[in-house]
C-alpha cells in the first residue's frame, strides 16, 4: 500500500518525482491555493497565469502537469483543481481536498514519491488530503498479466508504470504534533481497510465464494486479535437459518454466517453491523436479464464494508464494541434452487413466501438481523447492495438511509456527509407494508413495485429485535463504479459505507450518540 508521511519541508526543498499544488476558480480566474507559495515564487509569482495559458481553470479534479521552474528540487509540478475558491478567511472544504488529492494520486501512477503541497492548515485537513491520496492511489492488478503470460496473482510483479504512487509526503505539516500524527495514522488505517473492501469486491466469484470469504475473515481475526465464529451449512441447518439456506441451496458453494467481533475492555456501548454478502447473484430461478449479470460479483459489498469497518475499529483501538455479521451466500439457479412460490422458515421463526428469488439479499439479512438482535446491541446498522429501486431514486453516488428511529437516521446522514459519503434519508411508509401480505406465509419477500427500495427496508424491519435502534443503508448505487475514475473513486469496487460506519463507531465511543 502507498506510504503516507508527514513532512515539515517546503515544496521548494523536498526531493520527489512531483509536487502537487492546488488551484481554484476565483472571481477573476485561476488562483493558487495555500501551501503552494514556494512553487508560485519559483515561477516568479506567475504560476496561475502559466496554468491558465495551458488551459487550466481550477475546476474540481482537473489535473495539469508542467515542468518545474528553477529552484525546485522536483522535476514536475502537478496542479489539481479544487473547484470554487472559498470566501476570504474560509478554509477549503475537506471533501474538496480529499477528491483533489485522489485525482492527483491517480495521475501520478508509476511514481515513487510525490510531495503534496495542498492546504493543510490543521490536522483535519491533513487527514482529508492523506485519505484522498491513499484512496486515489488504489489499483487492483491481482489478475493482470505482465505481458509474458505470467499472471500477477501468481506472484509476479506488475509493470512499474502501472504501480500505484509509492509514497505521499504531506508538506507543511507537523510530524511531532499529536493531532497531526493521529490524523495520519487514522488515514492510513482507514484507507487500508477501505482498500481491503475494494479488493474483496473486485475479486471474481470463482475465487471468492462464501467459504473463502469466511477464510478471509478468519485470517484478519487472527492478525488483529478479533473473535470470529463461522457457521457452515450444517450449523445453519441445525440452527434453522432458513433465509441463508434458501438463498444458497441452488449453489455448489454453500452459505456461511460469519460473526467477527472487536471488543474493548472499557467499552460501554456495542454496535452490531450486518452486511449482505451475496458473492455472486444470478437472480436464482428468477434469472436476471442479459446485461445485468456481469457485475454481480459486487453483491457482497455490504459484507465487505462491515468486515472492513470492524477491522478498522480494532486498528484504531476505539472504545466501543463492534460486532460484524457477514451473511454470505451465492444465489444460483439449479435443480435444487429455491423456486418462486416456495415458503422459507426463517431463523426468527417467521415464514416468508418467496415471490422473486432475485430479492434474496433481504432473506439472508433477515436471518443475520435476528441473530444480531439476540445479543441486544445498542444499535444495529445493516449495509447492502439491496435494490435497483434505490439506484433509480438516488443515482449512482448516493446511498439511501432508512431507520426505525428518526434521530438515528439523521445522525447517520450527518456522519456520512461529514466523512464525504453522499447519502440521503429515506422514509418508511407504513402503507407499503400491506403489499407484502401473503396468503400462505407470515410475509412475502416482495411488495409493491413502486417504492421497491422502501419496501425492502420495511421487510428488514420485521426481523429487528423489539426496542433495538436500527438503520439500513442501501448502497446499491455507489458500491460499484462502472464509469471512469474520478477523485478518489476508482473503477470497480469503491468501499462505500466504510467511512460512515467507522465514524459512527468513533462517535459512539465518544458518547456523542447517547
Amino acid at each position: 500500500m502507498t506510504a503516507l508521511t508527514l513532512s515539515t519541508s517546503s515544496a521548494a526543498t523536498v526531493r520527489a518525482d512531483a509536487l502537487v499544488v492546488g488551484v481554484a476558480k476565483g472571481a477573476k480566474g485561476v488562483v493558487v491555493a495555500p501551501g503552494a507559495e514556494a512553487v508560485d515564487k519559483a515561477f516568479g509569482g506567475k504560476l496561475a497565469g502559466v496554468l491558465e495559458t495551458l488551459g487550466a481553470s481550477g475546476a474540481e479534479g482537473e489535473v495539469t502537469k508542467l515542468p518545474a521552474a528553477d529552484g525546485l528540487k522536483a522535476p514536475v509540478v502537478l496542479a489539481v483543481g479544487l473547484g470554487d475558491a472559498p470566501a476570504k478567511d474560509e478554509a477549503y472544504d475537506n471533501e474538496a481536498l480529499r477528491r483533489a488529492a485522489g485525482s492527483a494520486a491517480r495521475a501520478l501512477t508509476g511514481s515513487k514519491k510525490a510531495g503534496f503541497a495542498l492546504p493543510v492548515e490543521d490536522a483535519e485537513a491533513a487527514a482529508a488530503v492523506g485519505e484522498g491520496a491513499l484512496l486515489g492511489a488504489y489499483t487492483f492488478t491481482a489478475y493482470r498479466s505482465n505481458g509474458n503470460g505470467q499472471n500477477a496473482k501468481g506472484g509476479k510483479k506488475n509493470d512499474a508504470k502501472s504501480a500505484p504512487l509509492a509514497e505521499v509526503a504531506l508538506l507543511g505539516t507537523k510530524p511531532r504534533d499529536k493531532e497531526f500524527k493521529a490524523a495520519a495514522e487514522r488515514a492510513q488505517a482507514l484507507a487500508a481497510e477501505i482498500n481491503r473492501a475494494r479488493d474483496l469486491i473486485n475479486m471474481p466469484s470463482n475465487d471468492l465464494d462464501p467459504k473463502s470469504f469466511a477464510a478471509e475473515a478468519q485470517a484478519a481475526a487472527k492478525e488483529f486479535g478479533l473473535k470470529v465464529e463461522v457457521l457452515d451449512e450444517k450449523a445453519l441447518k441445525k440452527g434453522g437459518y432458513g433465509g441463508l439456506l434458501g438463498v444458497g441451496q441452488g449453489s455448489e458453494a454453500p452459505p456461511r454466517l460469519v460473526r467477527i467481533a472487536y471488543t474493548h475492555p472499557k467499552a460501554e456501548k456495542t454496535l452490531a453491523l450486518v452486511g449482505k454478502g451475496i458473492t455472486y447473484d444470478s437472480g436464482g430461478i428468477s434469472l436476471k436479464p442479459a446485461g445485468h449479470n456481469e457485475t454481480m460479483k459486487c453483491d457482497m459489498s455490504g459484507a465487505a464494508a462491515v468486515f472492513a469497518a470492524v477491522v478498522a475499529a480494532a486498528r484504531l483501538g476505539l472504545t466501543v464494541n463492534v460486532t460484524g455479521w457477514l451473511a454470505l451466500a451465492e444465489n444460483m439457479p439449479s435443480g435444487s434452487a429455491t423456486r418462486p412460490g416456495d415458503v422459507l422458515t426463517m431463523y426468527s421463526g417467521k415464514t416468508v413466501e418467496v415471490l422473486n428469488t432475485d430479492a434474496e439479499g433481504r432473506l439472508v439479512l433477515a436471518d443475520a438481523l435476528t441473530r444480531a438482535s439476540e445479543e441486544s446491541p445498542d444499535a444495529i446498522v445493516d449495509v447492502a447492495t439491496l435494490t435497483g429501486a434505490m439506484v433509480l431514486a438516488l443515482g449512482h453516488r448516493h446511498f439511501g438511509i432508512m431507520a426505525n428511529d428518526d434521530a438515528f437516521r439523521t445522525a447517520i446522514h450527518e456522519i456520512a456527509e461529514e466523512v464525504g459519503e453522499q447519502s440521503w434519508p429515506m422514509p418508511m411508509p407504513e402503507h407499503l407494508r400491506k403489499g407484502m401480505d401473503s396468503p400462505v406465509a407470515d410475509i412475502a419477500n416482495m411488495g409493491e413495485r413502486m417504492g421497491g427500495g422502501l419496501v425492502a427496508g420495511l421487510f428488514l424491519k420485521e426481523f429487528v429485535g423489539e426496542g433495538i435502534t436500527w438503520a439500513h443503508l442501501d448502497i446499491a448505487g455507489p458500491a460499484f463504479h462502472e464509469g471512469a475514475p474520478w477523485g478518489y473513486t476508482p473503477k470497480g469496487g469503491t468501499g462505500s459505507a466504510v467511512r460512515t460506519l467507522v465514524r459512527l463507531a468513533e462517535r459512539t465511543a465518544a458518547g456523542d450518540l447517547g
